[in-house]
């Protein structure tokens, strides 16, 4: 099959140092390296493509680079014989879209090792409004399941609700019997977080204590933070006897002024979730929970579908924390 050139979404810094993105046309020979080529039908948009799509040094080390942490589509050829011609396959985190150009393009070359089979029961369009957002939100709700918070112990709070791990955060634990406690500082997205199944939707004041006391009154059995700073460290303080949060945010701040009274006298535990460098057995393990009994109701209601040429104005809004839900990104301009 001869391929012709495939738009792709292209990040580039000047001889000024500005950094600066547009679409532009690739061929084959222009991407990196790697044992797979796989046309990619879906992407998403996540904060760290946001960072990247604006030169952030923490996530792109080399221009020109594209973005995208997320892809699923089919295989075209793999030099390893690992997949056959036209397997569906999801690729998410490890470098993609960082030190690797990612799903931002029409098509991408990986490593073996990184591509997860479609399960069944999971379309490849279902897996990117999912992507790397859902897959976070899996393992915070593993973690707490590993660390005895059923939907007995009590209401679970998840933080940054209306954004995408937020949004399936409340979705999966809903569907797994969970009280939900939603908080967002978007009053328009009370009726949204409602319909995934929180039971009740609090504003960002209701898990603010500037005080300087170590514990709190004990309101949580568990709890998904995707925002850190002073949200994570109140909720600590503030969870309940053996109960655990999960930390995978830093949009409200990398500092946690806390003393080590929730661990030693509470028992708390606080589990730090790690995407990108999963490991493959859990990885899949996971996939295939999302592609079951975990997978939430009407996955496509959660999405807004953009193609490239849109890609600017809705890293703007990430950017801004003005997203609701999830954006499917389909790699035509």
């Amino acid at each position: 099959m001869t391929i012709e050139s495939f738009p792709a979404f292209v990040v580039r810094k000047d001889d000024q140092g500005q950094v600066y993105s547009g679409i532009e046309q690739l061929d084959l020979d222009q991407l990196p390296d790697a044992d797979v080529l796989v046309r990619v039908r879906y992407s998403s948009l996540n904060y760290k493509d946001a960072l990247a799509a604006s030169g952030h040094p923490g996530v792109v080390r080399t221009f020109p680079h594209v973005p995208g942490v997320d892809a699923a589509g089919t295989v075209v050829e793999d030099v390893t014989g690992s997949f056959s011609p036209g397997s569906e396959v999801i690729v998410t985190g490890y470098d993609l879209g960082g030190a690797h150009w990612g799903g931002y393009a029409e098509y991408i070359r990986v490593p073996v090792g990184w591509l997860v089979p479609l399960p069944a029961g999971l379309s490849l369009e279902e897996s990117m409004i999912l992507g790397t957002a859902g897959f976070t939100a899996a393992q915070s709700v593993q973690a707490l399941i590993h660390h005895a918070v059923g939907p007995q112990s009590g209401p679970v709070v998840v933080t940054g609700a209306s954004g995408g791990v937020g949004c399936l955060s409340v979705a999966i634990l809903a569907r797994l019997g969970y009280e939900v406690v939603a908080v967002t500082g978007k009053p328009d997205a009370h009726d949204f977080l409602r319909q995934l199944g929180a039971a009740h939707v609090i504003g960002r004041d209701e898990v603010t204590d500037d005080g300087r006391k170590p514990l709190l009154a004990e309101r949580w059995a568990g709890g998904v933070d995707t925002v850190g700073g002073a949200v994570l460290t109140n909720l600590l303080r503030s969870t309940q006897h053996r109960g655990c949060v999960t930390a995978c945010g830093l949009v409200a701040g990398t500092d946690l002024p806390l003393s080590v009274y929730p661990f030693i006298l509470r028992g708390v535990t606080l589990a730090g979730i790690d995407s990108a460098q999963c490991p493959m057995a859990a990885r899949r393990e996971i996939w295939t929970k999302l592609a079951g009994e975990w997978k939430p109701d009407d996955l496509a209601s959660l999405a807004t579908r953009i193609d490239l040429s849109q890609l600017d104005e809705k890293i703007a809004d990430i950017l801004a924390g003005s997203i609701r839900g999830r954006v499917l990104v389909l790699p035509t301009a």
